[in-house]
């Protein structure tokens, strides 16, 4: 599981967009998200840096 924490998400339709973005990269992974806490949990094989480019390509932060 890779955690990750994410800016600039404030809505259900936040959600939709950084789930849709990394399923797009790797449709096994699971995808979950703490909308309040800007929490972004993700059981993949792929690499961290290839996930947090996807969450930046929607348009939000990844803190480091």
């Amino acid at each position: 599981m890779q955690l990750f924490t994410v800016t600039g998400m404030t809505c259900s339709h936040c959600v939709r967009a950084v789930t849709a973005a990394i399923t797009s990269r790797d449709a096994a992974a699971a995808v979950h998200i703490d909308l309040a806490t800007g929490r972004v949990a993700v059981d993949s094989d792929m690499p961290r840096a290839e996930l947090a480019a996807a969450i930046v390509a929607e348009g939000y932060e990844v803190a480091a």
